[in-house]
């Protein structure tokens, strides 16, 4: 099969995607004006965040940077369009790998952006599977005006959901949950060969020698701040976990304290914007899907409200989760989750306003189980806790043989063989 971009010298390709990014990187230019309207309704991030995604994706796609990123992978940009004889290296030369097919991620704004445009400097032809905002098609629109080849190279259609859109292609790069990915490798065959970019946390660690100064500690914690307000805690690029390293200067509690308040800060920059009407209706959508097929299905629909330490006051915070929570809760949800909250005072404040139950996290320092039925709660939960009281117990156990070489703190919480080989006995039906 020949690709329409075979003759196409791969500096002009490289150039045109280069020349059509950097009209893009004007925030006055009309496409992008438009394509922004549609992200921040389809995903119900506020215009700032979205804007600022659109910057970061449009700043890396530079002539300059798109080469150097060919070369550290073939040796050479050369070497896409004819041999080449690397240094005492027999000649090679890099192929198209056929028709490649990229669909896009619900959440991270333009991700599949990035693999497409590689894969027509690859001189591949390109199928994006795109989301409701058009997004990569509006791109596309763009580079069809810097070459006339990119009209039948790169092609952007509203992704379906049918995994029986994708036999013909030779490479399926596909973005999505763990679920979405599953489904659409099962329905490929195996001459197709399969990208998967599943579910992915996104976890800092911040060493010690880092906070040997208040100045160092605020300019970290104004970077993470970002990451965590950055798509609401959503996706792949967006903060979940921050381990700080003690020792240092700056103590892991004081950080605590400056990381809250740049999140404070940072919910200015980038605001949290109010879901749109097609969010609520996915839930509904979930829903009715769970009920046709007669599955038992939770819904357990979190707001970061507290988490995100949103609103100028208590009262505020209160308020946005309560309309957020019944919002979810009309739409079909079973709870509402509000990660953070542990006051029993303002969970029965949050109980009277919500017109259904209402689930919590327990935490260190958090109230008994009873206390938090009593003011209410429907649903305790102890999340990554059991995780990290195990972490805690292997570091009292680490820290003991360092000091003394004894082994009590094993002895406090040690589960004997006999249980733990008992766990995976094999046992009769």
């Amino acid at each position: 099969m020949i690709m329409q971009l075979a003759a196409r010298p791969v500096h002009s390709i490289l150039h045109g995607i280069a020349d059509a990014a950097e009209r893009w990187r004007d925030g006055d230019f009309s496409p992008r004006v438009r394509a922004l309207e549609r992200i921040c309704t389809r995903t119900g991030y506020s215009l700032p965040v979205a804007e600022y995604a659109l910057d970061r994706l449009f700043a890396a796609l530079n002539a300059a940077d798109l080469e150097a990123t060919i070369v550290r992978e073939l040796g050479s940009l050369d070497v896409l369009d004819d041999f080449v004889r690397p240094e005492s290296a027999p000649r090679e030369r890099a192929l198209p790998a056929g028709r490649v097919c990229v669909i896009s991620s619900r959440t991270t704004i333009g991700v599949a952006l990035v693999p497409a445009l590689f894969a027509l400097l690859a001189k591949c032809d390109v199928v994006v599977k795109d989301r409701e905002d058009a997004f990569i098609a509006a791109f596309f629109s763009t580079l069809y005006e810097e070459l006339d080849e990119f009209r039948s190279a790169a092609v952007a259609e509203q992704w379906s959901g049918s995994e029986r859109d994708l036999g013909d292609f030779d490479v399926v790069v596909a973005f999505g949950d763990d679920a979405t990915v599953a489904s659409i490798a099962s329905g490929l065959t195996a001459k197709t060969r399969f990208i998967p970019f599943a579910t992915r946390a996104s976890i800092g660690y911040v060493a010690r020698e880092a906070l040997a100064t208040l100045q160092g500690a605020q300019e970290l914690a104004r970077g993470a701040a970002r990451d965590l307000v950055l798509y609401e805690s959503e996706g792949c690029l967006s903060l979940h976990a921050l381990f700080v390293e003690d020792r240092g200067t700056i103590v892991p509690e004081a950080f605590a304290e400056i990381l809250a308040r740049e999140v404070e800060r940072a919910n200015v920059e980038f605001p949290l914007a109010e879901r749109a009407a097609q969010t609520v209706a996915s839930v509904a959508a979930a829903r009715d899907l769970a009920n046709r097929r007669g599955r038992p299905f939770v819904i357990n629909a979190r707001t970061d409200t507290f988490l995100l330490r949103l609103g100028a006051d208590l009262d505020e915070r209160v308020g946005m989760t309560a309309e957020r929570g019944s919002r979810y809760l009309r739409a079909g949800a079973d709870l509402v989750f509000v990660p953070l909250l542990i006051d029993t005072t303002v969970i029965a404040r949050l109980v009277s306003q919500l017109p259904g139950p209402l689930s919590v996290m327990a935490l260190p320092g958090a109230p008994s189980a009873n206390d938090f039925f009593a003011a209410g709660v429907a649903r305790v939960s102890i999340g990554q806790m059991g995780m990290l009281a195990a972490l805690g117990t292997l570091r009292d156990i680490a820290g003991e043989l360092m000091r003394y070489g004894t082994f009590r703190s094993i002895e406090r919480t040690f589960y004997g063989f006999g249980e733990a080989e008992g766990l995976f006995a094999f046992r009769t039906p």
